[in-house]
């Protein structure tokens, strides 16, 4: 359809130097957010060009989105690099079962040469292990561990030089090709990595019969091994378009393009607007083309779009199957596992193998979609511009197939271009069940009502989508000219970065009694679901923009309490690992911390809203909990706080701080609730520990600017951010004399590094999180900003390209550890004092 070109101008304008929002970027980010909507349904794209790379689930896996635009014949690729294909000199077990002969018996010396005799071992398929992808099982008690052999052929085409040894243990690993040793491996790995071959596996390799032997230990954890041998394969590259620009708002990234005599923009918008809580829970992205010819002549332009079968899969082997379909207003395509083993696993380093990935587009002239096997739909439209109409790309015996060979696409045809046409799709998501919930399959927000299907949500996404683009344009901007207000134009930068990021690491669902809960996941930390300790940094965000969402956070705790499946007199740590919400599966507790951040949130929520109203419903577990911190948080014990990476540790003066102000917090929500008496009592035990707290932790070393410690009675000189203090600013308890946060301040900007403030005195890592909110605590703008600038420089520098990862090093930007999680939120604490300040 014709438009005006309003989004077209304005991303024109990156190249230029207008102020604003869609002016030139200055930031690069570590990774682009693409598809944003949960932590299955998340697709990033990191590298700078979007065909420099496959696009990538944020745990790095390959989800591959590919685009190519075909203009008066000429094709030009402007998402996704060409992928990689691996031909099998000896298959891995991520795509096919295979048999080999084993013994968890140490076996006779030799037994990695090619002629042992191995008659008497055990015939079973591979992989081993203890995990499902496992085929036969191997466990950790096995003392000696694991001895497999495997005979393949080797035609000797391929050349040694360029193959890769692909393989997944754990733990320890000794591989042999025809009896010499060409690896050995400690630890372990979560997922298959892809090695170059040895020189001594190179030069092992003969033609004709070989002999793998393999020796895996698992003295800890769980167990898994299997190993084989990749040819990468690369299929001619097509002619990338050029990228001239790029920029990431809160909830859309629009990249500029070249593609010969026509410009491109390609939009990619999440419309996660939390104040509507139906459309931030719809798990769809729009992706919008735009195309102007540049010399105002006509030229014939087709854009085509496909979607990995890998989107719903943990590992590229499984099999899937595709389906077509059409609805008033729409044409589809959808792909997902043929088993469907719905909420089965749980963990980390893992991807949805449930529900069904969907692709939808207008149904209007020009608009096509299929499925079929991914290179015959690629080259059908190559040849003529359109997907194919016979069977050349229809899967053999219309079979399950491996969810790497198979695609789900769709073209777009523009016809003859003279000015600006647009067009647009839709991508989505159907997961079916979404979450575990203490036994019982939670759905969706979305399909609260059962009689909601995915087909009837892309249709009324589709009639909402002019309405949308309006709106999430005019938030975007809203947002950052806010934060830019707030903080500066770094800091606005980086809260636009985070706001996606935070919601997706998230799922909003319909709880039990048909609440809202809305459960993070603990995105490369440890996988946990419902965890307190992100709930607390995430917290800003969710604060300044819909607090029932945080409520959503914290009502998984309260309910695990108050069901008395969980008895003790703290708050737990989390609700399990995600997706499975059983009860904590983390294998320590955090006592003060926990509480402490219940408590203080329950707070903030009564300072949002101007009423204590939910803290009153879980009033009892309030009191239980602040009773613990009277009694035991004032000077912690040793154990774990929310940065529990960093150890154990003993009075822990930042951790102290939070017990005060939780009980502190706990005082006024008395008051608001007009019991005088209880509050007063608690606000005034919070200001005495407040008095002790400074005597013990103010360092006494000579010769040092004044401070306070990392820990009580600390006898060396040592410090650590008191990011806890913010919340006796934005709260008003004024518990804490104003001159200990600002004598931490003049303090803290003495201890800068090139890429932030380091978290203590211990290690020179950081985290970017806690910065914003040590930044908070800062009288002047000025002061805020320089803590600021360093994390901007760190986003901006990182030569990890990952989405945003919360723990750095900061004296060389690079990750340390985590990526993609939700606490990224806390950025928001700065926006957030406005709020609670007025």
């Amino acid at each position: 359809m014709q438009k005006n070109s309003a989004l077209f101008i304005a991303i024109a304008l990156l190249s230029s130097l207008v102020v604003g929002q869609l002016s030139a970027q200055n930031l690069r980010p570590p990774a682009y957010p693409l598809i944003t909507h949960d932590p299955y349904f998340s697709v990033w794209s990191m590298t700078d060009k979007l065909t420099d790379s496959p696009t990538r689930h944020w745990t790095g896996k390959p989800q591959s989105l590919e685009g190519i635009i075909r203009v008066d014949g000429k094709a030009y690729q402007f998402l996704g690099a060409v992928p990689t294909h691996y031909e099998a000199i000896l298959p891995t077990g991520e795509t096919q079962s295979y048999t080999a002969q084993y013994t968890t018996k140490k076996p006779n010396t030799g037994w990695e040469k090619a002629d042992f005799n191995a008659s008497d071992w055990q015939s079973g398929l591979g992989p081993f292990g203890d995990t499902p992808e496992a085929k036969t099982k191997w466990v950790t008690t096995d003392k000696d561990g694991i001895y497999y052999r495997r005979e393949f052929t080797y035609d000797g085409k391929a050349d040694p030089a360029k193959l890769l040894l692909s393989i997944n243990h754990d733990d320890d690993v000794v591989v042999y090709l025809n009896g010499t040793k060409i690896l050995d491996k400690p630890d372990y790995v979560s997922e298959y990595v892809n090695l170059p071959l040895p020189p001594a596996g190179q030069k092992a390799l003969r033609k004709g019969k070989n002999v793998l032997a393999v020796h895996c230990v698992s003295p800890r954890g769980g167990s898994f091994i299997d190993v084989g041998i990749l040819n990468p394969i690369t299929t001619t590259a097509i002619t990338a378009a050029t990228q001239t620009g790029v920029t990431v708002s809160a909830t859309q990234t629009d990249y500029l393009f070249t593609a010969g005599p026509v410009d491109l923009v390609v939009n990619f918008m999440s419309p996660l607007l939390l104040d509507d809580l139906d459309v931030a829970a719809r798990p769809i992205t729009y992706v919008t083309f735009e195309v102007r010819s540049q010399d105002r002549k006509p030229h014939s332009v087709q854009v085509y779009l496909s979607e990995s079968g890998t989107m719903a899969t943990n590992t590229i082997g499984q099999e899937v199957v595709l389906k077509a379909g059409q609805a008033p207003g729409l044409i589809f395509q959808t792909v997902g596992t043929e088993a469907q083993p719905v909420l089965a696993k749980k963990g980390d380093n893992i991807r949805i193998d449930w529900g069904y990935a969907y692709l939808a587009a207008p149904q209007e002239t020009g608009n096509q979609t299929a499925n079929g096997m991914a290179p015959g739909l690629k080259e059908a439209f190559l040849m003529n511009g359109q997907l194919p109409t016979d069977n050349k790309a229809a899967v053999p015996g219309n079979k399950p197939r491996a969810a790497v060979d198979v695609a789900i696409a769709s073209v777009l045809d523009f016809g003859n271009v003279s000015k600006s046409v647009e067009k647009h799709l839709m991508l989505g998501y159907d997961d079916l069940y979404s979450v575990q919930y203490f036994k019982q399959n939670l759905r969706p927000w979305w399909r609260r009502d059962e009689k909601t299907t995915m087909v009837s949500l892309l249709q009324t996404a589709e009639k909402d989508y002019n309405r949308l683009r309006e709106k999430c344009e005019k938030f975007d901007n809203r947002l950052y000219t806010d934060a830019k207000k707030a903080g500066g134009k770094e800091y606005a930068d980086l809260c636009a970065l985070a706001y996606r990021q935070a919601i997706a690491a998230h799922k909003i669902v319909v709880g039990p009694k048909g609440e809202t809960l809305f459960l993070s996941k603990e995105n490369f930390s440890n996988g946990s679901i419902g965890t307190v300790d992100i709930t607390y940094p995430s917290a800003p965000l969710f604060l300044l923009y819909n607090p029932t969402l945080l409520k959503g956070m914290m009502e998984p705790i309260f309910q695990y309490s108050e069901s008395g499946r969980w008895k003790k007199p703290f708050a737990a740590h989390d609700v399990g690992t995600y997706p499975q919400a059983n009860g904590q599966t983390y294998g320590e507790d955090m006592p003060v911390e926990e509480s402490g951040n219940m408590l203080i949130l329950a707070g903030a929520i009564a300072g949002a809203e101007g009423n204590a109203d939910y803290a009153k419903q879980h009033w009892k577990t309030l009191t239980t909990w602040v009773e613990y911190l009277k009694k035991d948080g004032f000077d912690p014990a040793n154990q774990l706080c929310t940065d529990d990476f960093a150890g154990h540790i003993a009075r822990n003066a930042n951790l102290s701080v939070k017990a005060i102000l939780g009980i502190a917090a706990y005082g006024k929500m008395a008051n608001q609730l007009g019991d005088k008496a209880t509050g007063q009592s608690y606000l005034q035990t919070a200001r005495d520990m407040a008095v002790k707290w400074q005597q013990l932790s103010m360092d006494k070393t000579l010769n040092q600017l004044p401070h306070y410690d990392l820990t009580f009675e600390n006898q060396n000189d040592t410090w650590s951010q008191k990011y806890n203090l913010v919340w006796d600013k934005l709260l008003n308890l004024n518990i804490f004399p104003k001159e200990v946060t600002q004598t931490e301040i003049a303090y803290y900007l003495t201890k800068q590094r090139t890429y932030g403030l380091p978290l203590d005195s211990r290690k020179t890592y950081t985290k970017s999180d806690w910065i914003v909110w040590t930044a908070t605590l800062a009288k002047s703008n000025r002061d805020f900003e320089a803590f600021i600038k360093p994390v901007w420089k760190y986003v901006n520098e990182t030569p990890t390209r990952v989405p945003l990862s919360d723990w750095h090093e900061t004296t060389n930007a690079k990750q340390v550890g985590f990526q993609a999680r939700s606490v990224v939120g806390g950025y928001y604490i700065k926006m957030l004092e406005g709020k609670l300040s007025k």
